[in-house]
């Protein structure tokens, strides 16, 4: 088979018009490949309209598409009236697009292309080596799994055989435990291997797609590329599998199966590993023994039931009163912004760009506030919002009650698009409690949703998919001495748990208020009692929020105070 020499990667590029002479101009106009001596026959016909430029030179001519009304012209415009469609000049002064805001395309097309160049170096630079990270140390981890858990049936072995005969039996039916187990961990890490595998290749694929673009001169492919670099972003939650352990007992012939050990059942975690814009990934940090007291600023509320910041130079708090007040750690007053409704917000909260949102329950509206101007994002219909939150994504989290008091639900919202309701478990009854009650909401570093029930006296966490994961319930109370779990001095708790406040920071851990008890509860992503605060001078805790820096905020209710508190080493 003779291969086309215009396609053949072999061959020099030929004159599209002879086909035989070999390539040395390109006429822009028309997109086609010419010799010297057909050049003077292609623009014999119209000298003005061609544009002929050297063979090397082409690709800086774009390649316009033609316009689907008239035939004869190229579309240069973006109509911003008609879906960003694509037109001529000609279209531009017809009566379909009149009073009509056009764009050149040229500077679509330029912006697009600033996109996937920044996309393709996220992607080389930032993206890709980290899911290679990611995949050699899943490939680590089952490297050294033969290894650990050879050591496991070594130990078992050995206390076996001081136990001799009678505890054989014992000692094979755990050895099969542990097989099981380790299929299991096998299975675990090669199922999230394989995942991350698929994205690595998903990237490669989108990175050879960008290169094209990068190299293509056709404007259609080009302002119709959508970027993946969010989707690529959000990071799968890393795998963390604890080895089970062996814990030998002592030599009890009648339960001789329970007291010749334990093994610990698998451990499976996650944690969240979302890749963060311009920041280094999150290191571990440990709690400190004496959470401190940093910073006391006077909010002038006499009452104080929120707060919510991104750092430490804007902190916003919000009453019983009509008013949204901005400090600063100093305690200085910024800004002051007053609800459309005249009534108090019942909950308040920042976006990753630092603007204000707040919860309406009068207007049943939630609000955002841009450069002091107030907007209506959400208006409700037989239903009233409570809290919110922002998601890690952007998605807004919303708590709500329905206008008779009985059913309570969180619903997801994309700008003001609902997306997910979230409001039953699987066996259809309600997760929430339908009074007319707090219930705060945060979103965790894995993306599990946790919410404050008051009445229920429970934090209720649900994954993302709205699924419950798991309720907390309180602790039980200390004695006045030395805390037995944490080492601290600890206050006796008697007071009934009603959780007020919710947050989460940097390492997935929770806090939730405990208002009536004077204290805040730490408890890790999957509802493990951690430790209290209950120092610092706190009175009445109630609203929270965590900053980046992990600095925790703090609304004393009837103190009128936020008191800044470091409690991680």
């Amino acid at each position: 088979t003779i291969m086309d020499p215009r396609h053949s990667a072999q061959d020099v590029p030929r004159c599209d018009l002879c086909e035989t002479a070999t390539v040395h101009s390109y006429c822009g106009y028309c997109h086609v490949n010419l010799c010297k001596p057909c050049v003077v026959d292609h623009i014999s016909d119209g000298y003005d309209q061609h544009k002929i430029v050297p063979f090397k030179k082409r690709r800086s001519t774009l390649i316009y598409p033609k316009c689907k009304i008239h035939l004869h012209k190229t579309c240069e415009f973006q109509c911003e009236n008609c879906n960003n469609i694509l037109i001529c000049s000609s279209c531009v002064t017809s009566v379909q697009h009149r009073s009509h805001t056009f764009v050149e395309v040229t500077k679509v097309y330029k912006a697009k292309k600033e996109v996937i160049e920044k996309d393709k170096v996220q992607l080389e630079n930032l993206i890709s080596p980290t899911y290679e990270e990611i995949a050699s140390d899943l490939e680590e981890q089952l490297a050294n799994l033969d290894g650990g858990y050879e050591k496991l049936t070594t130990t078992i072995s050995i206390q076996g055989e001081q136990w001799h005969r009678a505890i054989d039996i014992v000692i094979n039916k755990m050895k099969t435990e542990i097989c099981e187990i380790k299929v299991t961990h096998r299975d675990i890490l090669q199922k999230h291997l394989d995942e991350i595998k698929q994205i690595q290749s998903l990237i490669q694929q989108t990175l050879l797609a960008l290169g094209e673009l990068e190299k293509s001169t056709e404007v259609s492919p080009t302002i119709e590329y959508s970027s993946k670099i969010r989707e690529f972003r959000k990071l799968p939650p890393k795998v963390k599998v604890v080895m089970p352990t062996f814990i030998p007992n002592p030599i009890d012939q009648e339960k001789m199966y329970s007291l010749f050990g334990k093994i610990t059942p698998l451990s499976t975690a996650t944690e969240d590993n979302v890749l963060p814009l311009n920041q280094p990934k999150t290191s571990v940090r440990e709690l400190l023994d004496e959470p401190k007291l940093v910073a006391t600023i006077q909010s002038g509320h006499n009452i104080i039931r929120n707060v919510t910041c991104l750092n430490e130079d804007r902190i916003w708090t919000s009453g019983r009163t009509n008013e949204i007040q901005c400090f600063n750690i100093k305690g200085s007053l910024l800004q002051t912004i007053t609800t459309k409704s005249e009534k108090f917000p019942n909950d308040i909260e920042v976006d990753s760009d630092g603007d204000l949102l707040y919860s309406d329950w009068k207007n049943r509206t939630v609000n955002k506030v841009i450069n002091g101007q107030t907007e209506e994002l959400i208006k409700l219909q037989g239903w009233r919002p409570y809290n919110l939150c922002v998601t890690s994504t952007g998605d807004l989290l919303l708590t709500m009650y329905c206008d008779d008091e009985t059913q309570s639900k969180v619903v997801r919202y994309s700008g003001s698009t609902e997306k997910q309701t979230i409001q039953f478990d699987d066996e259809g009854k309600p997760l929430y409690s339908g009074n007319i009650t707090i219930k705060y909401i945060t979103e965790n570093r894995n993306h599990d949703i946790c919410v404050t029930d008051f009445w229920a006296g429970a934090v209720v966490v649900v994954n993302e998919d709205g699924k419950l994961r798991w309720r907390y319930t309180g602790h039980p109370s200390f004695t006045k001495n030395r805390c037995r779990c944490t080492g601290h001095s600890s206050i006796t708790k008697t007071q009934p748990f009603r959780p007020r406040g919710i947050t989460t920071d940097s390492q997935s851990r929770i806090l939730t208020a405990d208002k009536d008890n004077h204290c805040i509860h730490i408890l890790n992503q999957n509802g493990q009692f951690l430790r209290y605060i209950d120092n610092c001078d706190l009175k009445d805790p109630f609203g929270l929020c965590v900053d980046n820096n992990d600095n925790l905020f703090v609304c004393d209710f009837n103190e009128g105070y936020v008191k800044k508190i470091r409690y991680l080493k």
